[in-house]
């Protein structure tokens, strides 16, 4: 079994695709747990889910059941995320992930595409972060690269936030890729200035991801689902799994 790299930045499979794939048939295939146990055997620090109110991809049974396979794995981090004014705190209560990341999606949306906004987030958002911190759930907030929005979160009492990363990836080899990254690097900054921990994710993947860990102080976490299940279809889960921490590394 490979062991996690302790200070190096974290990776965190998200496997909701597998999960898309499986539900395209009604023969339980390929498997959502067998690809999470590949992925942690091959080294990823954590499993991600982000389950939705339509089911189109993980399901309540995915989460019982990873939640189950992440109790062989006590070294590693079972992360959920989502909304949580939909169905999320459900499976908050009756899991108890490390993390829950709060995402501030619409119920049929495509996929996320913007972060909380402070002042007018606050007041919902608080009852239930105090909820997960009650439970001893780490609290991720998603959000914009907004410097000014960081001591915000902070106040509301998340512990992290997760950096919506999609602009900085569609930015990547044109001449606004610097721009971006000094974006995210001022907003990194700011999160750490007020003691927020650091996470980032949204269409990273082995090309765009090393630079943005050159560029951005104190990331702690990635959470990578769309293109390294891509790339695994190619190379299989160890060697992908592999590459993106290789990536990290650098």
């Amino acid at each position: 079994m490979n062991t996690p790299v302790s200070g190096a930045v974290s990776l965190s499979v998200n496997v909701n695709k597998v999960a898309l794939l499986r539900n395209s048939r009604h023969l339980g295939i390929p498997s959502v747990t067998r690809a999470a146990e590949l992925c942690l055997r091959a080294g990823a620090q954590g499993i991600t889910i982000h389950p939705r109110p339509d089911e189109r991809h993980i399901r309540a049974t995915d989460v019982d059941d990873l939640a189950a396979l992440m109790q062989a794995w006590p070294d590693r981090e079972f992360n959920i995320e989502g909304n949580p004014f939909h169905n999320l705190m459900a499976h908050v209560r009756a899991v108890r992930p490390h993390q829950v990341t709060f995402v501030p999606d619409s119920e049929g949306q495509f996929t996320s595409d913007h972060g909380w906004t402070f002042p007018q987030d606050a007041q919902r958002l608080k009852p239930l972060i105090d909820e997960c911190k009650d439970l001893g759930i780490r609290v991720s907030l998603f959000m914009d690269p907004v410097p000014e929005q960081m001591a915000a979160a902070r106040a509301v009492g998340a512990d992290r936030v997760e950096l919506y990363t999609e602009p900085y990836a569609a930015s990547w080899g044109t001449p606004e890729q610097a721009a971006q990254l000094q974006r995210y690097a001022a907003a990194a900054r700011a999160a750490l200035d007020v003691g927020l921990g650091l996470n980032a994710g949204h269409d990273l993947n082995r090309d765009n991801l090393p630079p943005f860990v050159q560029a951005v102080p104190g990331l702690q976490e990635v959470s990578i689902g769309h293109a390294l299940m891509a790339d695994a279809l190619e190379l299989g889960y160890a060697a992908t799994v592999q590459a993106y921490l290789d990536c990290l590394k650098q």
